[in-house]
């Protein structure tokens, strides 16, 4: 199955006292992520989010396996889940890179609606056809 991969070092600023990755950095990752594809797969939409298109998160998740630390080096993968009206779902997995292997350290989900802005507040919208192609090839099944 296809995904779409960043990689990422954690620096200190996203470890806590303890040492360890803040939990809420996933989160933040996750949307990185997310970005970074709109980038790279449908640059078109980047101009309607600067009009009145809005990708609103309307639901976000994660479940941790392993700790992450300082300089280690993550891989966020992200797949596109189920797609229906205005809503898209995306699966992220987050892996440990270290000596050529790779350890599953967490599993996150994220939905997001398509909305325009409106004079009476943001409005459900369907989905640009250019993201429903670019998230085509990496669709699970």
């Amino acid at each position: 199955m296809r995904s779409f991969e960043i990689r990422h070092i954690v620096g200190f600023e996203e470890t806590n006292l303890v040492g360890n990755v803040y939990y809420a950095n996933h989160l933040r990752w996750q949307g990185r992520c997310r970005e970074m594809f709109l980038r790279a797969h449908a640059p078109e939409i980047l101009s309607q989010l600067a009009q009145d298109l809005a990708l609103v998160t309307t639901r976000v998740a994660c479940d941790y396996f392993d700790e992450l630390f300082a300089f280690d080096e993550v891989i966020i993968r992200m797949r596109a889940g189920p797609i229906s009206q205005n809503r898209i779902t995306m699966h992220f997995d987050y892996l440990r890179s270290r000596d050529g292997q790779e350890q599953m350290i967490a599993r996150g989900e994220q939905q997001i609606a398509c909305m325009r802005r409106a004079p009476t507040g943001v409005v459900p919208t369907p989905i640009p056809e250019c993201l429903i192609q670019a998230l085509e090839s990496y669709l699970e099944q």
